[in-house]
């Protein structure tokens, strides 16, 4: 039988490996800072098949998957980026001949683009394992000294020997203590992150250009924009299996990452031709779309529930009411979210920004010095956030007011977008813009959070009335929610940190 999600347990590996000369001896592991024990070394079999696509996807996104056998973990064991670490999934083993579990596909399909995935390789380890207790008998810290054969598919076999020290439950103190150990005996930094990746390294693969160079060095206008809207890309990928799992935060990340994406492909649109980018615009606004019911759920849900924890006299069943009405449009939301994330259009989408990115359609000017382009293209963004915002200052608050405040901020956001993008080639600068671009948005979002929220509160109360329930309750935080807006002073605020006179000299 396939294995089901919910037999997926996730671990975060914080580890480190090391090289080391074959005959070299593991030192003493004994006095360090609480470390009361050292176990006596146990040794074990293993044997790992790796898989991927035929053109290496996962390894390119960092994504292992593997099917070991022999010592305590067999299973599957799927790892993932998780900031400086890696999150590992496992899974119990089925017949081999099963192939890769159902639930642990789904979640490498966006870093896999869809592709089939097959044995790329296989590891035989000896490993001897010594354990690090405390004196509870805790585990705090493993190290494994493995001895490894590993073959790639059709390939001629490598042979080394390396250090692994996995951080269980100490201080990350204890794993740099076990280092510095570890390297006085002769151990040095591994030329790899992973064992597969050792092995694979001769291997061509047929993947989008950042992930097999890295960042370029951004010296023209269009270096820039290839490489944000690689890293979002990266980003929306990595985000893609925890979006899945309905992990905390998870969809408003990926959410972000899409519209980052759309949004360079607008404010920079001088740098590219546009009859290429305008349909991934659009594709990436069906995207962002999707995600959104579900994020401003999220959103409401919490914001309504903090009005409600701040209320000490709560009349009817309110609360029940509002959990029970967003509790149902989220999973509504996710599963509509999960459904598009299976979709061939997604895949497509995937695949044309990969596309877009080994082969960007540049323009002429995507060629001029970064440092001369894109203060233009950033002086652009900010001139519309202050038209905007003049037509706001003209209007007493009222409907038409709160729409200009909504456009405002999107057009302050993607100001921000663009300035944060432009950052690492720009320097100081942006990097003040943006953090003030930061504010302005923060304060037009709370305004327009709030707008929404005593919209949905007239819909609660609708539904309480009909079911016969008092609506006093609603009435009150709607009518907080609007004196809140009206006498919001921090959107000016913000605003005039952003126009501060060291920034306008930049961008104006």
């Amino acid at each position: 039988m396939p294995t089901r999600p919910d037999s997926i347990v996730s671990t975060l590996e914080i580890e480190l490996k090391l090289d080391i000369a074959p005959t070299t001896e593991v030192p003493s592991l004994t006095g360090l800072a609480g470390v009361a024990e050292v176990s006596a070394p146990v040794t074990h079999e293993l044997v790992a098949v790796y898989y991927d696509t035929p053109e290496l996807h996962l390894r390119a996104a960092r994504t292992t998957l593997r099917r070991r056998t022999g010592g305590p973990d067999a299973g599957w064991h799927l790892k993932t980026p998780s900031g400086e670490d890696r999150e590992e999934l496992t899974s119990p083993l089925g017949p081999a001949d099963e192939g890769v579990p159902v639930a642990l596909t789904s979640l490498v399909r966006a870093a896999a683009r869809g592709g089939t995935l097959v044995p790329v390789a296989e590891l035989r380890t000896r490993r001897t394992v010594h354990h690090l207790l405390a004196a509870d008998g805790t585990l705090l810290l493993e190290i494994a000294d493995d001895h490894v054969v590993g073959t790639p598919t059709g390939g001629i076999p490598l042979v080394w020997r390396e250090w692994e020290a996995e951080l269980k439950q100490g201080e990350r103190g204890l794993l740099q203590a076990v280092a510095e150990r570890l390297t006085a005996a002769g151990a040095a930094p591994a030329d790899t992150a992973s064992k597969v990746g050792r092995v694979l390294a001769g291997r061509p693969g047929q993947v989008a250009w950042w992930l097999r160079e890295g960042r370029p060095q951004m010296r023209t206008a269009g270096d820039v924009l290839r490489t944000h809207l690689s890293e979002q890309l990266a980003e929306l990928v990595r985000r893609d299996p925890r979006v899945r799992r309905d992990l905390p935060d998870s969809v408003h990340k990926m959410r972000v990452a899409t519209r980052r994406m759309r949004s360079a492909l607008v404010t920079l649109r001088p740098l590219v031709d546009r009859t290429r980018t305008d349909p991934l615009r659009a594709e990436l606004g069906w995207l962002a779309g999707v995600l959104g019911h579900a994020r401003d759920a999220e959103v409401q849900h919490a914001r309504i529930g903090g009005l409600l924890d701040d209320e000490p006299d709560l009349v009817g069943p309110v609360r029940a009411r509002v959990d029970e009405h967003f509790t149902r449009v989220y999973a509504a939301a996710h599963r509509d979210v999960v459904k598009a994330l299976d979709s061939p259009r997604y895949l497509a989408l995937l695949r044309e920004l990969d596309a877009l990115l080994a082969e960007p359609p540049l323009t002429h000017v995507a060629f001029d010095a970064a440092d001369k382009r894109l203060p233009k293209v950033v002086r652009r963004a900010w001139r519309r956030v202050d038209a905007r915002l003049a037509e706001v200052d003209a209007l007493a608050p009222s409907h038409e007011r709160d729409l200009l405040l909504h456009e405002a901020r999107k057009d302050a956001k993607r100001a921000r977008y663009v300035t944060e993008a432009v950052t690492p080639a720009l320097g100081a600068y942006a990097r003040v813009t943006a953090k003030a671009a930061e504010v302005l948005t923060e304060a037009l979002g709370e305004h327009q959070d709030g707008v929404i929220t005593r919209e949905l509160l007239r819909e609660l109360a609708d539904a309480a009335a009909q079911a016969g329930e008092p609506t006093w309750t609603y009435g009150r935080l709607s009518g907080l929610e609007q004196a809140r807006g009206e006498g919001l002073a921090t959107w000016p605020t913000a605003r005039e940190a952003t126009m501060t006179a060291k920034v306008r000299g930049w961008f104006s």
